[in-house]
């Protein structure tokens, strides 16, 4: 049966709602992903869960909003087995919404409304997947989870400040330039994202971080508990599709106030918001 096909109709989605839609709670994305472990083991098939995130190693994280991610770790020739069909996971509870969004993995919807992120790989691939430390939920007794391990990475020198601040200004100018001519979707992606983006990095690299996970894949993450005071600013710096200069302006005036900015660049800058 096709993962389409695990989906329930719309009938059996309305019927199934009233009764099971209720917020989720750590307690019960714990218990899902044992039951997907569960699942795994009765498939005969797979060899491990590896909770990743909140999931993970990280639970002290967990609320109402996140999500149940994982790797499903099978047997070598039964990968296909586990994305073919998601019924090992809708025998657990109806699917409302599932879409294969990588070529190893699915985002599913729960019809109770816990949403799920996983991929599914056979023991030897985990040595060329980029991810961060998880937590085994299940295992074969006699299976070897030292493939669970992120491989070792390699030291990836970071980038200047000033080439930090070079992308931000420069970004900066782009988006105005653009906002100008009329593109102002792209503009405002330049300014309110790209620009943004460098900010944050420079945020990473000069101020200490208040006590809280770090995504090592994304710098957004719990950026307002990890600098509230940079993080008060950030109305300011995003301020919405049809002010998107004043938002270039807000971000221009943090980088002149801390850090060694071009004034050339930042007088054009300015021209173009005026």
């Amino acid at each position: 049966m096709q993962a389409d096909k695990m989906i329930q109709s719309d009938k059996e989605v309305e019927t199934l709602q009233p009764n099971t839609l209720s917020p989720n709670t750590p307690e019960k994305l714990l218990q899902r992903l044992d039951a997907i472990g569960e699942s795994l083991k009765a498939s005969g098939k797979a060899h491990a869960l590896l909770g990743l995130g909140s999931v993970g190693i990280e639970t002290e994280r967990l609320d109402r909003y996140s999500d149940v991610d994982f790797f499903a770790i099978v047997q070598t020739g039964h990968k296909q087995y586990f994305l073919d069909s998601l019924h090992w996971l809708s025998d657990i509870l109806p699917i409302d919404y599932a879409i294969r969004n990588t070529i190893d993995g699915y985002k599913v919807l729960y019809a109770d409304g816990i949403f799920c992120e996983f991929a599914v790989f056979e023991p030897h691939e985990l040595a060329h997947i980029p991810f961060a430390e998880g937590r085994i939920v299940w295992q074969e007794a006699d299976f070897d989870t030292q493939c669970c391990i992120p491989p070792q990475k390699t030291a990836v020198e970071a980038n200047s400040q000033d080439w930090i601040i070079g992308e931000a200004l420069t970004n900066l100018y782009v988006g105005m330039s653009r906002y100008n001519r009329g593109e102002k979707l792209s503009g405002s992606r330049f300014v309110q994202s790209y620009a943004l983006d460098r900010l944050i990095d420079l945020v990473d690299q000069t101020e200490s971080s208040q006590p809280e996970f770090v995504d090592e894949f994304m710098s957004d993450r719990r950026l307002e508990a990890r600098f509230p005071k940079f993080a008060q600013l950030l109305p300011t710096f995003t301020q919405g599709y049809e002010r998107t200069a004043e938002s270039a302006l807000a971000q221009l005036e943090f980088l002149n106030a801390h850090f060694n900015v071009n004034q050339a660049m930042r007088s054009r800058i300015i021209d173009l918001c005026n």
